[in-house]
């Protein structure tokens, strides 16, 4: 059975790098290609919103990687549980 945390974990890195990326280039465009009286607020809001949102997946990513790691490890203890007992059974 495949793992949906890691699949998971590779999502939401892909999408918060992403959204940040994305980011820094919205705060990047409207520094350089917009005139400098248009209103910028808008454009702060939404610039800000996509580094949080992208911080936001980062840390979800973040979490999902903790849980396939903790579900690895019970897995291969409780593997190392059947082969002490087969082994213990064989004795």
């Amino acid at each position: 059975m495949p793992n949906s945390h890691q699949e998971k974990f590779l999502t939401k890195i892909l999408l918060g790098f992403g959204f940040i990326t994305a980011g820094i280039l919205l705060i990047f465009y409207t520094s350089f290609e917009r005139n400098q009286t248009d209103d910028w607020y808008f454009w702060g809001i939404v610039a800000a919103f996509m580094i949080n949102l992208g911080l936001y997946c980062l840390l979800k990513a973040f979490v999902h990687k903790v849980k396939s790691d903790f579900i690895r490890r019970q897995k291969q203890r409780e593997q190392q549980k059947t082969f002490t007992s087969d082994n213990e059974k064989l004795s």
